[in-house]
């Protein structure tokens, strides 16, 4: 599937996500009508930040879909790290709103009605949700899209609240004690504050290009399995996310005898190595270094006509040393 195909099925699948939460949305409002059930109509409210957010989620895709251009000559993925930060700001503000609308009830207590119609209803909405949710973090994940891993977090975290609305109506409904489902909502509403913030802590990282660690080091791992000893050494590496694609920066080290289409293929053979074992698209922009005497040391081009000094021993890439800004040497 090509990157323009991806992005338009990603499109197509948040769209739904939208049309969806408003129809659960008014779902929810017909619950609250029925049942008078504060609970309920927090669980409502919440449901408008799952609206307002998916029609983010969208615009969010139909921008990173769009091509470069002179304005934006990275591509203009990064919107979806600023739409996802958004969308944890809203969930922690519905948070907010579960919690203040559960201490209005506790402290001025409300009698819910017709509570097994709110049941029925409510836990329907949560059954749909939690399988949206599903599939659309699934969906985000193998298409390596923020946007629906985000959308996909918040409505399975706005089932685990609607569930414990279910919960407390049940308890209300066979106990009558109405303080329950009150206290049961601002449990869930502490809990999706904190996915709200997580939310916002891996958009922030990603707009602010924080290394991802656990990619640096997957890629050194590959990297040394199908290593070749004209590859010297690999340093000061940055990997950057754009939407679903990566843009990667690194110097390589080779041999400062290779003439110039040695030295090229040899920087388009990594890139092959790279880009045929990942699913996402990268873009690569590597700076050729030549090798200096000290680089003999953990060269492995034994029968170097050139050599000046002895090896010493081989340097394992990792996370740490592909990514310092400056030449290995046997010291490192």
């Amino acid at each position: 599937m090509t990157e323009n195909n991806s992005a338009n099925n990603n499109f197509t699948f948040q769209r739904w996500v939208a049309i969806i939460g408003i129809v659960l949305f008014i779902a929810k409002l017909i619950a609250w009508h029925l049942t008078n059930s504060d609970a309920v109509f927090s669980d409502a409210m919440e449901s408008i930040v799952n609206i307002i957010a998916a029609f983010m989620g969208l615009y969010a895709l139909y921008l990173a879909a769009k091509p470069k251009d002179r304005e934006h000559p990275y591509g203009h993925g990064k919107v979806e790290f600023v739409t996802s930060g958004i969308e944890g700001a809203l969930i922690i503000f519905a948070g907010v709103i579960i919690i203040v609308q559960s201490v209005d009830s506790l402290l001025h207590g409300n009698i819910p009605k017709k509570l097994d119609w709110g049941i029925v209803i409510i836990a329907v909405t949560a059954a749909i949700n939690y399988l949206l949710g599903y599939i659309s973090y699934q969906k985000g994940i193998k298409e390596n899209s923020l946007v629906l891993q985000s959308s996909g977090k918040h409505l399975q975290s706005d089932t685990l609240t609607t569930l414990g609305v279910v919960v407390s109506l049940v308890l209300v409904y066979f106990t009558k004690i109405y303080w329950i489902d009150a206290a049961v909502a601002m449990i869930f509403g502490g809990y999706i504050i904190f996915v709200g913030y997580k939310i916002i802590r891996k958009a922030l990282s990603g707009i602010m290009d924080e290394a991802d660690l656990g990619m640096l080091s997957r890629l050194a791992t590959f990297l040394n399995e199908n290593r070749k000893p004209e590859w010297i050494d690999l340093h000061n590496m940055r990997i950057q996310q754009h939407g679903s694609g990566l843009h990667i920066d690194a110097h390589l080290t080779i041999p400062w005898y290779f003439k110039l289409r040695k030295a090229h293929e040899e920087m388009e053979e990594m890139y092959r190595l790279i880009g045929e074992n990942t699913d996402r698209t990268v873009e690569f922009n590597f700076h050729l270094d030549d090798c200096k005497p000290t680089s003999c040391e953990i060269c492995q081009i034994f029968d170097c006509p050139v050599r000046e000094r002895t090896f010493v021993k081989k340097i394992l890439w990792n996370e740490k040393n592909i990514s310092q800004p400056n030449k290995q040497d046997v010291n490192n």
